[in-house]
């Protein structure tokens, strides 16, 4: 089944360290904790220097949305920063990880996926005029990046999205998308 998501339905929720606040989009299973999803996508916003929440057993992808980007000390060692340049890094959920901004706050896509479960494939495409979109995932989750608006069309339905809005797709149908310009954020997930 095709779910649509509207951004604007969801509600951002503060860290407990004040550093910033988490919008969930979609979780599986609906009813699962921070302990027991098999995947998760969110926006966050980080407002502040500070560490990661530690999630054990569980692959991440951080993709830039908005803002001047942030450097990520990684278990201590490595330093990457993601900008518009470099706007996409992965790393173990179980790593200690410090960011410090770049310049002010960012918003940042994040996919979450439980190892042994399920793992996921991050892509972006940047989409001008109309073009041909196949899901390939079990799940595959289509967010808008940018751009004011896409609209995703298959033989048997229409959807229309605005800015931060995201579809998550069953595996089966090519769909038609269609903006004056954007850029989408692909997430395959494959179940093990």
């Amino acid at each position: 089944m095709t779910v649509l998501i509207p951004f604007a339905g969801l509600t951002a929720v503060p860290w407990k360290n004040g550093g910033g606040s988490t919008t969930e989009i979609a979780i599986e299973p609906q009813d699962a904790g921070f302990d027991d999803f098999d995947w998760r996508i969110s926006l966050a916003t980080i407002g502040d220097d500070g560490p990661f929440s530690l999630f054990p057993g569980v692959d991440r992808t951080l993709a830039l949305v908005e803002g001047h980007g942030v450097a990520l000390d990684i278990d201590g060692v490595e330093r990457v920063l993601v900008c518009h340049d470099e706007p996409v890094v992965a790393f173990p959920g179980e790593g200690r990880v410090y960011a410090k901004l770049n310049r002010g706050s960012t918003t940042d896509f994040n996919v979450m996926t439980r190892r042994g479960r399920c793992r996921h494939q991050f892509g972006s495409r940047r989409l001008a005029g109309q073009s041909e979109f196949a899901p390939r995932g079990d799940v595959t989750v289509l967010f808008l990046a940018e751009g004011d608006s896409l609209a995703v069309a298959s033989d048997a339905e229409r959807i229309g999205m605005v800015r931060f809005d995201t579809i998550v797709f069953d595996a089966g149908a090519v769909w038609t998308l269609e903006t004056v310009q954007g850029l989408v954020f692909i997430v395959d997930i494959l179940y093990d």
